[in-house]
């Protein structure tokens, strides 16, 4: 187990004798990678074994000394966290920092993306993918209906796919920084202001 925060340590009652300490139901707590538990998700974690009633009791006993709080929801669910004075909402400080990072394509390596163990990164790429395609498809829709047909060829339907991909890429980005350069000159407010006059 690690070592608990100051915040949480001198909250706890050491002289209370019980099968299951405050202590531990709070370190088993901390070092889980999840931020919250129901009593039954916390029994199987804690040892020894026992009842649900008795997690119920250690964790009454931590929300009355304000280290731990619950959020209940309909059809009795109940789950509780550690209530991090560092943040306003379950969430440790750790994960409020892991949040606040890069976004999962700016942290993830070739390395990673080879042998697949980024699944964020991975997830975001293929859903990027799936709607390049979609957006893909609908130009090549329209084009058709309009007539035009094979503005890009090749003898490699793969290659046809990934040139027309990327043509579609770099015209998103242009009308992605257009848009944001716009934003910056605070185009939306004065055309607002247009509108309404």
């Amino acid at each position: 187990m690690t070592t608990l925060p100051t915040w949480i340590d001198t909250r706890l009652d050491p002289n209370l004798d019980h099968k299951l300490s405050q202590r531990h139901v709070v370190e088993t707590m901390v070092d889980a990678d999840r931020p919250f538990f129901s009593i039954t998700q916390l029994k199987a974690r804690v040892k020894p074994d026992v009842s649900a009633e008795t997690v119920r009791n250690r964790l009454d006993e931590l929300r009355e000394i304000d280290v731990v709080t619950v959020e209940t929801y309909p059809d009795s669910i109940s789950l509780y966290y550690v209530n991090h004075p560092e943040s306003n909402w379950p969430l440790s400080p750790e994960g409020h920092d892991a949040l606040t990072q890069a976004n999962p394509l700016d942290r993830m390596s070739l390395g990673a993306f080879l042998r697949l163990q980024d699944p964020a990164g991975i997830r975001t790429l293929v859903l990027a993918g799936l709607q390049l395609s979609l957006l893909t498809f609908s130009i090549g829709v329209v084009l058709s209906a309009v007539g035009v047909h094979d503005l890009v060829s090749s003898s490699q339907s793969f290659w046809t796919a990934s040139v027309s991909v990327l043509l579609v890429s770099l015209a998103l980005l242009g009308a992605e920084r257009a848009a944001r350069w716009v934003r910056a000159r605070g185009g939306r407010g004065q055309l607002t202001k247009q509108v309404n006059s």
